[in-house]
C-alpha cells in the first residue's frame, strides 16, 4: 500500500515542507493572514508576509508559532493542513507527518504539536527534536559511537545538543535567536536613530549587513522608516558595526548554553568535539563571522553546515526515507 511521508520544519519565521525523492517542496514564512469580521484563513506563507503591516482593521497577520512552539492553535493547524495540501501529489491519502520540535519542550507543548498535525489531516504525527533533524541534515554521523556538538541557530530557538550512538547526551534549548536580534536591532535604531522600521526592514538589514563581530571595513544600507518625533518618513543609514553592537546580548546568551553544554559533556566526547570541532546551522548561522565569534569564545573550532536553512527539513527527509529504523530511538509517536 502506498504511504505519502511529509517532513515539516515548523519554524518560528519559516517551515519548510521536505518530501521523500522530491527534496525540499517548499520554504514559505511562518505567517498567516485572518479575516477579524468573518474569522476566516485569507493568506498562508508569503502571501500573507507581504501584508504585514500594511493590513486595514479588518485583517490581522498573525505568526502563530512563539519561540519555537505553538501560540495560536487553531491557525498552525490551518497552515499545517494548508502545507499538506499544497505539497506535491496530494491525492487524499492521509500522509504520515514528521515535525521537528525543540529539544527543551514541555509535553504539553509536544502535544499541541501532535494534535495539530492530526487536526490538518495526518494519519500519524511524529516528533524528533530539532538538533537531531538538523545534525543528520548537516551529514553528522550521529549512530557513532564518537562525540558531535550541533549548534541550531533558528528564529525562536537555539538548540545545542552532543550526540553520540544515535542518542542526545546533553542537550540544551535557549529561547533566543533570530527573533531576539531582531527585536534588538529595531529597538537600537529607535535609540540611536529616532526612527522606528518594520519588520521586513529589519529582517533585510540583518541578511544584508548582519555580523557577529565589529570590523574595520565597515558595510552600510540605506533603509526607510518613520521618524519618532515628527512622524515623517525619514532615510537614514545604518552601518554593519551598529548591527554588531546591538546583537551582543542574545549573542552573549547563545555563547553562555554552548559553554553550559560543553561544561556537562562527559569528557571523553570533549575530546571528539574538540577533535572536530561543532557544526552551526539554522538561520542564524548566515550571520557573517558568527563561527569566528564562537571559535574565540569557546575555544573549540566552529564550522557552518552547508545550506544551513535546510538541515532541519533534510533531517525530516533522511528518517522518512528510514522510518523503521527510526522510530524505536529518536521519536515519539501519535
Amino acid at each position: 500500500m502506498f504511504k505519502r511521508k511529509i517532513g515539516i520544519d515548523l519554524g518560528t519565521c519559516n517551515s519548510l515542507v521536505f518530501m521523500p525523492g522530491k527534496e525540499i517542496t517548499m520554504n514559505e514564512p511562518s505567517v498567516v493572514a485572518v479575516s477579524v469580521s468573518e474569522n476566516k484563513i485569507l493568506a498562508v506563507g508569503s502571501e500573507a508576509k507581504e501584508m504585514t503591516g500594511r493590513t486595514p482593521d479588518t485583517i490581522r497577520v498573525y505568526r502563530p508559532l512563539k519561540d519555537g512552539v505553538i501560540a495560536e492553535y487553531r491557525i498552525t493547524e490551518a497552515m499545517i493542513r494548508y502545507f499538506i495540501e499544497k505539497a506535491p501529489g496530494f491525492n487524499f491519502i492521509k500522509p504520515e507527518l514528521m515535525v521537528g520540535v525543540p529539544a527543551g519542550i514541555s509535553s504539553t507543548e509536544k502535544r499541541a504539536v501532535t494534535e495539530a498535525g492530526l487536526s490538518a489531516g495526518a494519519k500519524a504525527v511524529y516528533t524528533v527534536q530539532e538538533p537531531v533533524l538538523a545534525a543528520i541534515g548537516a551529514g553528522i554521523p550521529i549512530d557513532s559511537c564518537s562525540g558531535h556538538m550541533i549548534v541550531d541557530i533558528g528564529g525562536g530557538t537555539t538548540e545545542v545538543a552532543v550526540i553520540s550512538l544515535g542518542g542526545v547526551v546533553v542537550a540544551k534549548s535557549l529561547r533566543v535567536a533570530g527573533d531576539r536580534m531582531d527585536e534588538q536591532i529595531a529597538d537600537f535604531i529607535k535609540e540611536r536613530h529616532n526612527v522606528a522600521v518594520g519588520e521586513k526592514t529589519i529582517e533585510e538589514i540583518k541578511i544584508k549587513i548582519g555580523n557577529a563581530v565589529a570590523e574595520k571595513d565597515e558595510k552600510e544600507i540605506e533603509v526607510r522608516g518613520r521618524d519618532l518625533i515628527s512622524g515623517l518618513p525619514r532615510m537614514i543609514t545604518v552601518s554593519s558595526n551598529e548591527v554588531s553592537d546591538s546583537i551582543q546580548e542574545p549573542l552573549e546568551e547563545i555563547i553562555r548554553v554552548i559553554k553550559k553544554v560543553l561544561r556537562d559533556t562527559p569528557p571523553e566526547l570533549s575530546a571528539d568535539i574538540m577533535d572536530k570541532g561543532m557544526v552551526i546551522s539554522g538561520g542564524g548561522a548566515m550571520i557573517e563571522n558568527i563561527d569566528s565569534l564562537i571559535t574565540r569564545e569557546t575555544g573549540v573550532p566552529s564550522f557552518i553546515a552547508d545550506e544551513p536553512l535546510l538541515c532541519v527539513a533534510k533531517g525530516t527527509g533522511v528518517v522518512l526515507d528510514n522510518l523503521e529504523a527510526y522510530k524505536r530511538s529518536i521519536m515519539s509517536k501519535k
